[in-house]
């Protein structure tokens, strides 16, 4: 029998595609590989020291973490930037007029603008809030009542608000930083109960973050928040945030080397050196809007020594701020002058003394002021040079008024170190001007106005607790607060700092450093200006906790 040509032909070319098939099949196999990339969801969780009492933005001045998480809820009219200007939040303009009633700035808000529940945000919101704080029992900062009691409030349209001063007055711009609370949900609410208000446990803002509804945080230690995509358009990877609240440093501390929390925020500095031993540490750190100064008393109840300039100066001279910060604060502080934070827009470097660490220069100063050094002390007619230096009795100020009194000891002075039990004992201290020398922790107001603190005016009626008496000062400090562009201000703040650095009625030691602890389990996250609550979670989108694999090509 003849063989079948054409079927043997057939069995050849089913082969030979086969074997194209699997030379194909083998071929773009070798081409894949691997590959691990974010995957959707997970609950980032930070741990902070303390716990809120409320989560209302009207009650919080006396809570910092109330502060903080309110920050992340809710948005004022604007915002602070880290040079201390004014930014739009809600408000997306402003302008401002003088006229023979004194001072009317108009708000535009931002078009589009909704509470987190979808109600749009309108000019009656922002009156509402405000209005609250004017009430005579308003439970809040009696400071803010005194403030917004002097202000007229008038709904223009839905979009437009507007406030009358009698007199012209700078600083109220910052004060429209305070966060709008929602009218449709607290219209109801007796302004004395306005503590009491269920909204405060489960509030509805505007901010980048959504309080999950249902939560008992005030019992379980927690409260978790959820990213507000009206605010992050472009998504997040994470699917919530849990804050869980310690009650010591020391605690917080243990959990984030235990893996209990992914971050931990703004730990103190004699803590560092442990938390730096914690595996998959990334520790971000920032200049903090605050900063401890030295505080001396130049009125008649410091003493004699003190209110002589050449021993301030001496007193300046023979502190090593930058050894301080190293050996007390783990290198956690920032040496600079003057009472205006560096970077800020009224802040002159070049207009201060650099008040360096110069032990020749002070004993040359204390000599030509009469104070002979011998046996270890300085004298002058019999009676030692000593300086009563008040602190308040917490661990960090104790340590650093410690290692003052230590470097002033080397120069032959006696400091006699007070510590101070509690706020109120600090405040009647400062009050009765019991000191000679006092341990400020400041946090400076965004504006720079220190009218309040520096003027003759605050020397009776204010925090001029140390009785600096300077008319030129003071009146640079009122001229300045009167007028709202800020190239007219500068002029008279450096008239101002000029006289503050002549007389030296306080030595700043250090701006403070905040620090962020990250667990390498968080990925693609970085972390800049840690100023605001919300400046910590800028990069959030980027953030994840999950993987997925998937197959890619490998070219």
């Amino acid at each position: 029998m003849k063989p079948d040509i054409r079927w043997q032909s057939l069995l050849a070319l089913v082969g030979l595609a086969l074997a194209l098939m699997l030379l194909s099949y083998q071929v773009q196999s070798a081409a894949l590989c691997t590959a691990v990339v974010p995957a959707a969801g997970g609950t980032f969780v930070e741990g902070m020291v303390g716990r809120p009492a409320s989560l209302n933005p009207l009650l919080n001045d006396a809570y910092p973490v109330d502060r903080d998480l309110t920050g992340l809820i809710f948005d004022g009219l604007v915002s602070v930037e880290a040079d201390g200007s004014l930014s739009p939040a809600l408000a997306e303009s402003w302008r401002y007029r003088y006229s023979e009633d004194g001072l009317t700035l108009t708000f535009t808000l931002r078009e589009g603008a909704t509470w987190h529940d979808g109600v749009p945000v309108t000019a009656d919101d922002v009156a509402f809030t405000y209005g609250l704080m004017q009430a005579d029992d308003f439970p809040g900062a009696a400071e803010l009542r005194q403030l917004w009691q002097s202000v007229v409030i008038a709904v223009v349209d839905d979009q437009t608000v507007q406030f009358t001063l009698s007199q012209p007055y700078a600083p109220f711009i910052e004060a429209t930083a305070r966060a709008i609370l929602p009218a449709h949900l607290l219209a109801e609410v007796d302004v004395a109960q306005l503590a009491e208000a269920d909204f405060n446990r489960a509030p509805i803002g505007t901010g980048p973050f959504m309080v999950q509804p249902g939560q008992s945080w005030p019992s379980a230690d927690r409260l978790r928040l959820t990213p507000n995509p009206a605010y992050w358009r472009e998504g997040t990877q994470l699917s919530d945030l849990e804050f869980r609240f310690f009650a010591t440093p020391e605690a917080l501390l243990a959990a984030f080397r235990a893996g209990e929390v992914h971050a931990a925020h703004d730990l103190p500095p004699v803590l560092t050196p442990e938390l730096l031993t914690a595996a998959g540490l990334r520790l971000f750190t920032s200049a903090a809007p605050r900063y401890t100064t030295i505080l001396f008393n130049l009125s008649e109840t410091g003493a004699p020594a003190v209110r002589a300039r050449e021993v301030r100066q001496a007193l300046a001279y023979g502190l090593d701020r930058n050894e301080l910060i190293d050996t007390v604060l783990s290198g956690q502080g920032l040496v600079f002058e003057g009472p205006f934070l560096p970077g800020t827009w009224a802040a002159r470097p070049d207009l201060m003394t650099a008040y360096t660490f110069q032990p020749e220069t002070a004993a040359a100063l204390l000599d030509t002021a009469g104070w002979t050094f011998g046996d270890g002390m300085r004298f002058r007619e019999g009676a030692p040079l000593s300086v009563r230096l008040v602190v308040l009795d917490q661990p960090e100020q104790r340590a650093v008024a410690e290692a003052v009194a230590q470097q002033w000891a080397a120069l032959g002075v006696d400091a006699q170190l007070t510590l101070l039990p509690d706020l109120p004992a600090l405040n009647a201290a400062l009050t009765e001007r019991n000191f000679d020398a006092v341990l400020l922790d400041i946090a400076p107001p965004a504006d720079p106005d220190l009218y309040d603190f520096w003027s003759q005016e605050a020397i009776v009626r204010g925090h001029n607790y140390s009785g600096w008496n300077n008319r030129r000062a003071s009146e640079a400090l009122e001229a300045a607060r009167q007028l709202l562009p800020v190239g007219e201000r500068t002029v008279y703040y450096e008239a101002f700092l000029r006289q503050f650095d002549a007389d030296l009625p306080a030595l700043t030691l250090y701006q403070h450093v905040t620090s962020y602890a990250l667990s390498d389990q968080v990925q693609q996250a970085e972390i800049g200006r840690l100023g605001q609550p919300r400046d910590r979670f800028a990069t959030l989108p980027a953030w994840f906790l999950a993987f997925r694999e998937i197959a890619v090509s490998c070219s």
